[in-house]
């Protein structure tokens, strides 16, 4: 009973149809009608201007996100537990030439203005020192937890105050979307770009970009060729993104991962270390319980020496989720 990560989960099978769909003749590299369609799509979902591009990972989503505003001398200020500084194998150093990450506190992995404010004021403005040029925040956390429109106006007003770009890692952006009930806009507030997860949530190997300063795609299109992503078949890619967005699937799969989270959260809820908000779910766990709950069959991480880490997926199924509950509450 699989409880490691939402990217164990299976392709959604609409998806495998329309990629089934898409095997037929048409242009190569980004020019099949199917990634032509990407800008108005996302355009309509977030109500305002944006340039799409596909890649096959969120890894390469984020830092070719953040190389669009962010020179080699420069620095991107992010959360001290963001992915970008603990999952991603120094990629935003390789992919920016050499970019700092500078790591900001706040609960949750959360960072907020004062946070923010902590890590950059201490830098002196001159050439002897990295100058930050982007913020980054994860939608969802690292640890599950949202953050509300209010508190991402709030982060865009401090960069924009600073001349600071901002990106957006949106891995589990659905899942943030599902559990604020509001609109993408809403849930994006004024971010520069978006890295706008799909595998984890039903995809088989797709993300987007999401450019909302649309002049910048012209730069990353070449920075996305050079750094092996402009797929060649990439009518695939796209046609992932677009079953996913057809009739609110990316939606619909996100509030099925999150309830069976929330379920499990409500058995727990004297061990969470963090609010329930998406699909993540951490709970203090002995070493011992951790291992009768493996020998119940159950598969997840350790998260440090007396904690773990529950994530659900959008295809969890009910009998799974109800025998995990029972294990917990029987611990």
């Amino acid at each position: 009973m699989q409880f490691t990560s939402d990217n164990t989960a299976a392709v959604h099978p609409a998806v495998w149809r329309a990629m089934m769909a898409a095997d037929a003749a048409d242009t190569g590299y980004d020019g099949d009608a199917l990634s032509r369609s990407l800008d108005a799509a996302f355009t309509d979902l977030f109500g305002r201007d944006c340039a799409v591009l596909w890649v096959a990972t969120g890894t390469a989503a984020n830092c070719l996100a953040l190389a669009s505003m962010v020179p080699p001398h420069g620095a991107v200020v992010c959360h001290r537990e963001a992915h970008i500084e603990m999952d991603e194998a120094g990629a935003p150093g390789f992919f920016l030439h050499g970019a700092k990450l500078l790591l900001a506190g706040g609960e949750s992995a959360k960072v907020t203005p004062a946070t923010l404010a902590a890590a950059i004021d201490p830098i002196r403005d001159d050439v002897h020192q990295v100058q930050p040029h982007a913020v980054s925040i994860t939608q969802a956390s690292e640890y599950g937890c949202v953050y509300r429109p209010h508190e991402v106006q709030a982060i865009a007003d401090f960069a924009r105050a600073r001349g600071l770009g901002l990106h957006m890692d949106g891995a589990r952006f659905a899942n943030a979307v599902a559990h604020l009930g509001c609109s993408p806009a809403e849930a994006a507030g004024p971010v520069d770009a978006l890295s706008f997860g799909f595998v984890k949530n039903g995809g088989m190997g797709a993300e987007a970009i999401v450019l909302f300063d649309v002049e910048a795609a012209t730069v990353l299109r070449y920075r996305r060729k050079r750094a092996g992503h402009l797929q060649s078949k990439g009518r695939f890619m796209a046609a992932q993104i677009v079953a996913m967005l057809e009739g609110d699937l990316w939606l619909e799969n996100a509030r099925s991962a999150n309830a069976a989270a929330a379920a499990i959260g409500a058995v727990a809820a004297g061990r969470l270390l963090h609010p329930v908000e998406a699909n993540e779910v951490f709970i203090t766990c002995t070493p011992a319980e951790r291992e009768a709950l493996r020998a119940g069959g159950f598969v997840f991480y350790d998260w440090g020496p007396d904690a773990a880490r529950l994530v659900t997926s959008w295809d969890a199924r009910d009998e799974h989720v109800a025998a995990l509950a029972r294990a917990l509450a029987g611990l």
